[in-house]
Protein backbone atom coordinates (compact mmCIF):
# COMPACT_ATOMS: atom_id res chain seq x y z
CA UNK A 1 0.00 0.00 0.00
CA UNK A 2 1.61 3.24 -0.69
CA UNK A 3 1.23 6.07 1.78
CA UNK A 4 1.78 9.79 2.58
CA UNK A 5 3.64 9.89 5.96
CA UNK A 6 6.62 11.97 7.52
CA UNK A 7 10.28 11.25 7.21
CA UNK A 8 12.23 12.55 9.90
CA UNK A 9 15.64 14.41 9.02
CA UNK A 10 17.30 17.29 10.92
CA UNK A 11 20.00 16.28 14.67
CA UNK A 12 19.19 15.49 17.74
CA UNK A 13 16.59 17.91 19.67
CA UNK A 14 15.79 19.59 16.71
CA UNK A 15 13.69 17.53 14.34
CA UNK A 16 12.80 18.35 10.51
CA UNK A 17 10.41 16.25 8.37
CA UNK A 18 10.10 15.64 4.86
CA UNK A 19 6.48 14.88 3.31
CA UNK A 20 7.09 11.32 1.41
CA UNK A 21 5.09 9.16 -0.34
CA UNK A 22 6.17 5.48 0.07
CA UNK A 23 5.71 1.79 0.12
CA UNK A 24 3.94 1.48 3.34
CA UNK A 25 6.74 -1.45 4.00
CA UNK A 26 9.68 0.65 3.98
CA UNK A 27 11.33 2.30 6.99
CA UNK A 28 10.67 5.45 8.19
CA UNK A 29 13.13 6.86 6.89
CA UNK A 30 14.18 4.71 3.63
CA UNK A 31 13.42 4.83 0.29
CA UNK A 32 10.45 7.01 -1.09
CA UNK A 33 9.01 7.58 -4.40
CA UNK A 34 8.28 11.04 -4.22
CA UNK A 35 8.80 13.98 -1.79
CA UNK A 36 6.19 16.75 -1.89
CA UNK A 37 6.77 19.14 0.87
CA UNK A 38 8.08 19.42 4.25
CA UNK A 39 7.32 20.40 7.94
CA UNK A 40 9.53 22.15 10.42
CA UNK A 41 8.10 21.79 13.65
CA UNK A 42 10.92 23.80 15.01
CA UNK A 43 10.17 27.17 12.74
CA UNK A 44 10.41 30.58 14.18
CA UNK A 45 9.60 34.21 13.03
CA UNK A 46 9.63 34.49 9.51
CA UNK A 47 10.38 30.90 8.81
CA UNK A 48 8.32 28.27 6.93
CA UNK A 49 6.30 25.71 8.98
CA UNK A 50 4.84 24.22 6.01
CA UNK A 51 5.82 23.57 2.79
CA UNK A 52 3.16 21.08 0.70
CA UNK A 53 2.47 20.17 -2.97
CA UNK A 54 -1.26 20.10 -2.20
CA UNK A 55 -1.73 19.15 -6.03
CA UNK A 56 0.66 16.15 -5.93
CA UNK A 57 -0.98 14.99 -2.62
CA UNK A 58 -4.76 15.16 -4.14
CA UNK A 59 -3.25 13.50 -7.32
CA UNK A 60 -1.37 10.57 -4.97
CA UNK A 61 -4.68 10.33 -2.25
CA UNK A 62 -6.99 9.63 -6.11
CA UNK A 63 -4.73 6.79 -7.13
CA UNK A 64 -5.32 5.24 -3.58
CA UNK A 65 -2.76 6.90 -1.57
CA UNK A 66 -3.63 6.59 2.14
CA UNK A 67 -2.62 9.29 4.25
CA UNK A 68 -0.63 9.22 7.97
CA UNK A 69 -2.64 10.59 10.85
CA UNK A 70 -0.27 13.62 11.38
CA UNK A 71 0.13 14.66 7.44
CA UNK A 72 -3.80 14.31 7.09
CA UNK A 73 -3.78 16.94 9.67
CA UNK A 74 -1.05 19.61 8.61
CA UNK A 75 -3.24 19.03 4.86
CA UNK A 76 -6.34 19.92 6.75
CA UNK A 77 -4.52 22.97 8.25
CA UNK A 78 -2.51 24.02 4.96
CA UNK A 79 -5.71 23.78 3.18
CA UNK A 80 -7.50 25.81 5.65
CA UNK A 81 -4.66 28.82 5.92
CA UNK A 82 -4.65 29.11 1.93
CA UNK A 83 -8.36 29.62 1.73
CA UNK A 84 -8.13 32.51 4.51
CA UNK A 85 -5.09 33.90 2.60
CA UNK A 86 -7.14 34.44 -0.04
Amino acid sequence: MVIIRLSRAGCKDHPFYHVVVTDSRNRRDGRYIERIGYFNPMARGAELRLSLEIEKAHQWVAKGAQLSDRVAQLLKEHVAAAKKAA
